[in-house]
């Protein structure tokens, strides 16, 4: 199977990436990514040299360039990462490129679908789209709950998802749309609360919480959101939704608490800062219909979030190359917006 997976250099993509490699042997990979600001080819140094994947830089929005790399790969499936994803950045810097990316990029990787007979596409999204839940219900999200969308990063990726159901209803446009909650693993950038917050604590520094911190997240490990994708991929039907969850909601204070606790750092470098604005209070996910219907389950549960986070943070205290290129980047980056 050709592959061609759109933002490889992210987080999740990355990941996603040296997975699929390992778990499939007949899988040809092209990572198409814009290298953006979060994304890292130093994420995937371990098969940069692999002859089943191949390196190809571009943007999703620009339909010219994103039909040359399906002329020439003539890719069987697609798997789209590429987004637009830091909810701040959308509020403070403009929702622009959220747009632009999000909902556009999307439009032209599906009309690329259409027109070179593209077998699958699966659409990366977010348990953001469904808005926020109150902290004293029970209720969660199910693939049919209505889009509610706060932040503009939310708004824009469902925007790309209703483009999706859009190309399916009508041009029959084989595509799957996932929602998944909260990732947490190795080679996430350092501008979410997770490795933001180990960052920080290792240096000593304020860790920063928004308002309260009872912000509750359903938090998942990448490789678990990674093989929920390649079942999706090999045995997901077109036209579908399915939410990715590992049924683990914690509260960001409690989350940072953990943290600081693995490090044997003090709770007094925790500082309350002014809340962000539209902060969603909670979100949680109701992944029954991925487990019914194509078999698959977390590895990382609820019960073994804390040994999830002890790899996170071992990860990261291992890889201090890779850190320390990354806080540098994050100063540089930081320093051109101030």
């Amino acid at each position: 199977m050709k592959l061609l997976v759109c933002g490889g250099a992210g987080f999740i993509g990355s990941n996603f990436i040296r997975h699929i490699l390992t778990a499939r042997e007949d899988v040809q990979v092209i990572n198409y990514d814009k290298l953006t600001y979060a994304g890292n080819l130093d994420n995937l140094a371990a098969v940069a040299e692999n002859s089943r994947y191949r390196f190809v830089q571009g943007d999703i929005s620009d339909a010219e360039a994103v039909d040359s790399v399906f002329a020439e790969h003539q890719p069987d499936a697609v798997v789209n990462f590429a987004a637009e994803t830091h909810v701040d950045r959308s509020i403070h810097l403009g929702s622009r490129e959220f747009v632009l990316t999000n909902v556009v990029g999307v439009q032209t990787l599906l009309d690329a679908c259409r027109r070179h007979g593209t077998k699958k596409i699966v659409q990366i999204s977010t348990d953001e789209v469904y808005g926020s839940l109150a902290l004293d219900e029970t209720r969660k999200f199910i693939e049919t709950t209505p889009f509610a969308p706060n932040p503009p990063y939310a708004a824009a990726k469902a925007g790309g998802d209703l483009i999706c159901r859009a190309y399916f209803q009508t041009f029959k446009v084989p595509v799957i749309v996932t929602h998944c909650s909260n990732n947490y693993g190795p080679y996430q950038f350092p501008e979410k609360l997770i490795p933001f917050s180990i960052f920080k604590a290792l240096a000593d520094e304020p860790v920063p919480i928004y308002g309260d911190g009872l912000y509750v997240r359903d938090w998942i490990h990448v490789l678990d959101h990674c093989r929920a994708i390649q079942a999706i991929l090999e045995r997901g039907s077109a036209g579908e939704v399915y939410n990715i969850g590992a049924d683990n909601e914690r509260a960001n204070l409690d989350v940072v608490k953990m943290i600081l606790a693995e490090l044997g750092k003090p709770e007094t470098l925790m500082e309350q800062v002014a809340d962000r604005p539209g902060h969603d209070r909670r979100y949680a996910i109701d992944a029954s219909k991925i487990t019914r219907e194509l078999g698959w389950r977390p590895n990382y549960t609820r019960e073994k979030f804390a040994d999830g986070l002890r790899e996170t943070i071992s990860w990261y205290r291992e890889n201090t190359a890779w850190v320390e290129k990354l806080r540098k980047r994050q100063a540089e980056i930081n320093a051109h917006i101030r």
